[in-house]
């Protein structure tokens, strides 16, 4: 069953699922993914890392490959990269033609999300991390590069990052692939919004959407997706120790999680967060009234899909048969019909 997003004739809102590629390898994502369409979610995003934030959390797994799986193991369950960076580890054009390829092996199901990136994953490459401005400008580039690649034909670019020369997609889908892009404020909704279909954001920003909404080239209202980390379990006191062990790297903030360069950078950066400072932030443990009011901010801001992560990468099947008998029905009833 897949609701329907804020935007569409029927005005709802849709939950998703959090494929992490941090915390699990890759046949546990393909079964995890499937079990989440039985589920009932509609939607699965899928992170895209070199590396994890921190070493508890034991895995990265490559996403690309793992996506392509996950659309034959799944049927109607919508993918999306949550997100790819185009600005270094990848070149946009090499991007491009992964969407296209992934378009057409989950018939239409999937989303291309992108973002500016982290140090964490881009400085593998050797060439160092560029100053913000820098990485929106590649960003902006990588785009127009995408979006050409998109239109069809042969493409030849020269800018200030990036060239291609004599680039086609020759498998494109018959239906375009969106594009969505992370913003956190107006300069990046300014510089990617003109050039995207779908915003993404962490955080329910009630400012992001209206701003967006005015920038985009989407028809209408743009579809808003958010991401959301609990940690269900019926132990509570094992709920926070597992949100404290392996995403206590959330407190920092984008703003600073761009800049560190690894695991170690992380786990310094968070030696002195408590347990207590991450449970105040994530909900854990088994009360269904607290995912649903920490939902509640993105509704409000206008978000019309909200992606779920339960923390723990051996921790999926029971929040996948909460959410199933709990949560999906809470959710729904609170905030499906608007």
């Amino acid at each position: 069953m897949t609701s329907q997003a804020v935007g569409n004739p029927f005005g709802m809102t849709s939950f998703g699922y959090t494929l992490m590629c941090e915390q699990s390898d890759p046949l546990s994502l393909v079964r995890d993914a499937a079990a989440a369409e039985e589920a009932g979610f509609g939607l699965a995003v899928m992170s895209d890392h070199f590396n994890p934030w921190l070493d508890e959390q034991g895995h990265s797994t490559a996403a690309w490959p793992t996506l392509g799986a996950v659309a034959h193991a799944t049927t109607d369950l919508e993918l999306m990269t949550f997100v790819t960076s185009p600005i270094a580890r990848y070149h946009p054009a090499v991007i491009a033609q992964q969407a296209a390829t992934l378009g057409l092996l989950s018939e239409g199901r999937f989303t291309l999300g992108l973002g500016a990136g982290e140090n964490l994953n881009e400085h593998v490459i050797g060439e160092g991390w560029p100053p913000v401005n820098v990485r929106h400008e590649r960003f902006v580039e990588a785009l127009d590069i995408i979006n050409a690649l998109f239109d069809g034909g042969y493409v030849n670019y020269v800018g200030d990052h990036y060239r291609v020369d004599s680039a086609k997609i020759w498998d494109l889908p018959e239906t375009r692939v969106p594009i969505g892009v992370a913003v956190s404020g107006m300069q990046s909704i300014e510089a990617a919004a003109p050039r995207a279909d779908v915003m993404i954001a962490v955080e329910p920003d009630a400012e992001l959407g209206p701003a967006f909404d005015a920038a985009t080239r989407a028809p209408g209202p743009a579809r808003k997706i958010g991401q959301l980390p609990i940690c269900w379990d019926v132990d509570e006191e094992a709920a926070v120790t597992r949100a404290h062990e392996q995403f206590r790297w959330f407190a920092g903030g984008w703003k600073v999680n761009a800049e560190l360069p690894g695991p170690s950078g992380f786990d310094g950066a968070t030696q002195f967060v408590r347990p207590e400072d991450v449970a105040g932030q994530i909900p854990c443990g088994s009360d269904v009234s607290a995912v649903v009011e920490a939902v509640r901010p993105f509704v409000d801001a206008g978000f019309t899909d909200v992606a779920l992560i339960q923390i723990g990468g051996d921790h999926q099947a029971p929040f996948l048969a909460a959410a199933t008998a709990e949560i999906l029905p809470a959710l729904q009833a609170e905030f499906g019909s608007r």
